[in-house]
């Protein structure tokens, strides 16, 4: 086969040595042509898919794809595939249970004491008392929960669809899963339903004193309101590693906030070590005419 590597984001000298020892039959190439068998891409260059009439899969780098779902050139009949790495699941994991735990321990709040130097203990809270909403229960979001509930939290969960996953009450009303939660935590696919779902109204439904972590993408959160529920109090502190503009311009308030908290857009990374095995496991199966792992359903957007 001969396999494109096309990325404005991802360097090729991470991927395609791995890429070529395991593949060692198939052909790398930088450059669109019309023999071109799978694309491998991650914000590929303008006019890339124009120039790939014979394609049989696009594998996209990362795992969300809403970014190559906006291209109007992508092939409708050419199968679509999210990359599943594990370790960008377990990075994900790590990264909502560290804020969770800040939050939950108070550290943010000792973190503002310590520069005040101000020695106050503060009232301890059961995980058993803390109630956890994820909003997206994909493969990250059901982790995600799970591991909250193993540390002894009580968990929501959110999605479109009914769903059953052991630990996790999982609900389709939105209103619901906002008024119950102390957190909510985003891990969301970014679609035209899901685009500015946290909002004004969404924060007013949240109890007084809640938090938010979000770790999908930056459109998800108005971050306007955001900030109006921060000055006001109403949320406590927000965790963000998305937003709407990244990289996140320095006049933006949220660099200064006292209850922001910002890493910028790496909670979870791909990376090649794990996913290239995936990767390579799907270019097999559409040798051998199979479907591939992580197909996207173009109509839902993920």
């Amino acid at each position: 086969m001969n396999i494109l590597f096309a990325s404005t984001s991802e360097q090729p000298a991470r991927w395609i040595p791995d890429l070529e020892k395991a593949l060692p039959q198939d052909r790398f190439v930088l450059q669109p042509a019309p023999n071109v068998d799978v694309a491998l891409v991650a914000q590929p260059p303008p006019n890339t898919f124009e120039r790939l009439p014979n394609l049989k899969l696009v594998q996209s780098l990362w795992m969300g794809v809403e970014q190559l779902l906006l291209d109007p050139a992508l092939p409708k009949r050419v199968p679509l595939a999210r990359c599943l790495d594990p370790a960008m699941v377990a990075a994900m994991t790590e990264t909502v249970l560290a804020h969770v735990l800040d939050w939950h321990r108070s550290h943010f709040r000792y973190r503002t004491q310590q520069q005040e130097r101000v020695w106050q203990q503060l009232p301890q809270v059961l995980a058993g008392e803390r109630t956890i909403g994820i909003l997206g229960l994909g493969e990250l979001g059901s982790i995600v929960g799970q591991t909250l509930y193993v540390r002894g939290f009580r968990v929501l969960g959110w999605s479109r669809r009914p769903k059953q996953i052991t630990g996790i009450e999982c609900l389709t009303d939105l209103s619901e899963i906002l008024s119950r939660s102390d957190m909510i935590v985003c891990l969301l696919p970014l679609t035209m339903p899901t685009r500015r779902i946290l909002n004004h109204k969404a924060f007013a439904e949240m109890p007084e004193g809640a938090c938010l972590i979000n770790v999908a993408r930056g459109a998800h959160v108005v971050e306007k309101d955001l900030l109006a529920a921060l000055d006001s109090g109403w949320i406590t502190h927000a965790y963000l590693d998305v937003f709407e503009t990244e990289p996140l311009p320095y006049e933006s308030r949220l660099w200064t906030h006292p209850h922001v908290t910002v890493t910028p857009h790496t909670a979870a990374l791909t990376d090649p070590r794990t996913a290239v095995p995936k990767i390579v496991e799907n270019i097999e199966r559409v040798r051998r005419g199979e479907a591939p792992e992580g197909l996207v359903d173009r109509v839902a957007g993920y």
